[in-house]
């Protein structure tokens, strides 16, 4: 099969993750595969932040939950007050995806350019997870100097990153017919 669609149909996302840094050279891969997804006009419209402190993972991690706590849906509420539940799965690194407000269609390049670091990272044998509920801390005016997310720009996902602590079932079915033909 082409090595292209076998990733593709390979890459799950990962939630368990060994306590183990991340090859410089491997970090630089995943994010030059971000830089090159197609964008809008080919504006580039996003910025990366790589995090790899510990204690500013918890901390986004922790405040994250404190915002999602207080939140009226069920499912989100409970998994602020899990204590047991780190938002990014304790993975030792964590790409903070934020886009460009003036562009054209920021949020789309954006999300293009996570899929692609989710396949680079894929190829490579590194575990990833898109993570969406990180957008709790992004309220938290006050915590986003310490992101150093550049002036306009605005965070929007983050991708957690680290070498895989368990191997993936085999991907669920795919939902049938998703797929019209018009000829």
């Amino acid at each position: 099969m082409n090595p292209v669609l076998e990733t593709i149909k390979k890459r799950r996302s990962i939630r368990k993750y060994l306590d183990k840094p991340l090859k410089d050279s491997e970090l630089q891969a995943v994010l030059e595969a971000g830089s090159y997804a197609p964008s809008a006009h080919n504006n580039q419209s996003w910025h990366f932040t790589v995090v790899r402190n510990k204690e500013l993972i918890d901390r986004i991690s922790d405040k994250s939950k404190e915002v999602m706590a207080a939140q009226e849906t069920d499912w989100v509420k409970a998994g602020g007050k899990n204590k047991e539940f780190h938002l990014f799965y304790n993975a030792p690194a964590v790409i903070i995806v934020s886009m460009r407000k003036d562009a054209m269609s920021p949020l789309v390049d954006c999300c293009a350019a996570i899929e692609n670091m989710l396949l680079a990272a894929e190829s490579l044998d590194i575990g990833s997870c898109w993570i969406g509920l990180v957008r709790y801390y992004f309220t938290l005016k006050e915590e986003m100097p310490r992101l150093k997310i550049p002036d306009g720009y605005e965070p929007c996902y983050a991708v957690a990153l680290g070498y895989k602590a368990q191997r993936p079932l085999r991907a669920p079915p795919r939902k049938e017919g998703a797929v019209d033909y018009i000829d």
